[in-house]
């Protein structure tokens, strides 16, 4: 594997480093070939496991990898200082210690990537590693990025588990589902006003009849009073997160479901035939039903 200094501007952030550490001679020849040295060993290492160590664009798919989770453990170790980054870099272990982090950082946001719990990466994400993966002299690495992104959608699914543990009947979902955290959390929303705090289950449609809509349900403001009482029933970092998440539009589009609610069950009451309320449902789904349920009634 060979390490290309490049501009310190460009290129994965351990190149961007080493460039930086050689301009301002805070690193010298002798370390760099050191760091270098110890890099090409983590990728004999990692071709050993999981390529061929003997075919040389299997080595040098190996190299990029390690330099691609190297460099995202790294910025995260070093808390993207590149002084600090150096000093980490020279201690005797500080390229298996970013290395280990950024794996580590991988594998904890591709839990929910991996159909069957594993890839051919073990428990890292085969798609997230190649995003993560860089030559060495690559004008562009967006490494970071895919990560903050497969971490943002990882903080996602959690929060989709949460809100299932705390307000669903079942508690447990399938990931593969590929559920909304908004359209998750609307239809507890809906769901808890609808019937008095309830746990969620798949009753709605039935159950609607046998209910009265108050009118002062009908704001935007008792939507948004009804998110943040849901809310205040997780812990507080979690339904910050979840907050965040939450388009300007819930709560409007949540009333608009609201609405829809209302004549779904005046059509339930006036005794309209299932293919004739599925149908409705179909054309007002065409626009949009946020939060409500997705099952068909039998």
């Amino acid at each position: 594997m060979q390490l290309v200094l490049r501009d310190v501007d460009q290129g994965p952030y351990l190149s961007k480093v080493l460039a930086q550490g050689q301009a301002d001679d805070t690193l010298s020849d002798e370390q760099l070939s050191q760091i270098k040295s110890k890099a090409i060993l983590m990728s004999l290492k990692l071709a050993d496991k999981f390529y061929n160590k003997y075919k040389m664009h299997l080595l040098e798919q190996a190299a990029h990898d390690v330099i691609g989770v190297v460099s995202l453990g790294l910025l995260e170790l070093s808390s993207q200082n590149p002084q600090q980054a150096i000093r980490l870099l020279l201690n005797a272990d500080g390229v298996v210690k970013c290395f280990q982090k950024g794996w580590s950082m991988l594998s904890t946001v591709s839990k929910h990537k991996l159909v069957n719990g594993k890839s051919l990466y073990g428990d890292v994400d085969k798609f997230l590693l190649e995003q993560v993966s860089s030559p060495p002299d690559a004008e562009e690495w967006l490494g970071y990025e895919a990560y903050q992104d497969a971490l943002l959608e990882h903080q996602r699914q959690q929060s989709i588990g949460a809100l299932f543990a705390q307000f669903y009947a079942q508690s447990s979902y399938d990931p593969l589902d590929f559920l909304n955290l908004e359209s998750v959390l609307a239809e507890v929303v809906l769901y808890r006003l609808l019937f008095d705090g309830a746990k969620v289950r798949q009753d709605l449609k039935k159950r609607i009849g046998k209910i009265t809509l108050k009118d002062e349900w009908f704001t935007r403001e008792h939507i948004e009073l009804e998110t943040q009482k849901a809310l205040a029933e997780l812990p507080a970092e979690l339904a910050e997160t979840i907050s965040k998440d939450l388009g300007k539009n819930f709560a409007p589009a949540l009333l608009r479901t609201l609405h829809f609610a209302k004549s779904y069950r005046e059509l339930l009451l006036s005794d309209a035939s299932p293919e004739r309320l599925e149908r409705f449902e179909y054309k007002e789904g065409l626009v949009g039903l946020l939060g409500w349920p997705l099952y068909i009634s039998l």
